[in-house]
């Protein structure tokens, strides 16, 4: 599932390298999926799946033995994935690689990763074996700041707190790693890229490399929360989840981890070599 964003059709593609069979599941399957063009052995094929849909899912999931689980943060986010976990598990589907978040946990101060955590306690009860990513901040999200690096500011709440990135594509190959070797399968993996990076230090970075002056304005979290409502015209909830986990980026202080490295053998994609391959996007 999620085989059009960009966490799934990262993982599509390390299938597709490992000519792993793949079936991507999709809510317009009339519209091409990246990556699905062209000749490929064995060949991709694209259904119909819609999560709030269960007859679509069972449909969808016949036949599979695997899933791969991920599905974009929204209130119904709860909802949507244990219905999926109880229909995997109905239709004979033996593991699901769900994709998380950080902090997953009961009392956590972060809402969507409480909602992470009641989904992973709910596939862990379902018997199904089950490997979890959390995975930090996608590096592919810092594109969406385009448009204020190009007004030579960007807006945040962490202070000077480092952040964990990580490309997508690396969760990608974890996610077919895990789906395609029994030593990967099972486990919590929490992954990040080899650094972790204040947003100053990310100012001072695009700085050097657009050439114009972008600075960091710190804000307090009302401060940030008011400006995604009414400016970045995010929905209250986003906004709430934006600054939480920039707020947990101060209480919890964020470090790399090894995991990519460790997984993959080879070190994960850094966050310089990310910017200057999207350069032309920011």
């Amino acid at each position: 599932m999620g085989a059009t964003g960009a966490t799934g059709n990262a993982l599509l593609h390390s299938l597709l390298t490992l000519g792993a069979p793949v079936r991507a599941l999709t809510r317009t399957p009339h519209k091409p999926i990246p990556g699905t063009a062209g000749a490929h052995e064995p060949p991709v094929e694209v259904r119909y799946a819609d999560a709030t849909d269960p007859h679509s899912l069972s449909s969808a999931f016949k036949g599979a033995g695997q899933l791969f689980l991920a599905m974009a943060n929204s209130p119904a986010q709860v909802e949507l994935e244990t219905r999926v976990i109880d229909i995997a598990a109905h239709t004979g589907i033996g593991h699901v690689v769900k994709i998380s978040a950080p902090a997953a946990e009961a009392d956590s101060p972060v809402a969507v990763s409480r909602g992470h955590h009641a989904v992973e306690e709910h596939l862990r009860a379902s018997g199904l074996t089950h490997t979890i990513l959390r995975p930090y901040a996608f590096m592919q999200n810092l594109l969406r700041l385009a448009p204020a690096v190009a007004q030579g500011v960007i807006l945040g709440t962490t202070g000077d707190a480092p952040c964990n990135y990580v490309d997508c594509r690396d969760i990608g190959e974890v996610s077919a790693a895990a789906l395609t070797r029994p030593d990967i399968a099972g486990g919590t993996y929490t992954l990040t890229g080899p650094e972790a990076v204040a947003y100053p230090e990310l100012a001072s970075r695009l700085t050097a490399l657009t050439g114009n002056r972008v600075r960091y304005v710190d804000l307090t979290p009302d401060e940030l929360r008011d400006n995604l409502i009414h400016h970045a015209r995010m929905p209250a909830w986003l906004a709430d989840h934006v600054t939480e986990i920039q707020q947990l980026a101060i209480a919890r202080p964020e470090t790399p981890t090894t995991t990519v490295a460790d997984i993959l053998g080879r070190p994960p994609r850094t966050l310089d070599a990310f910017l200057n391959e999207h350069f032309a996007r920011l």
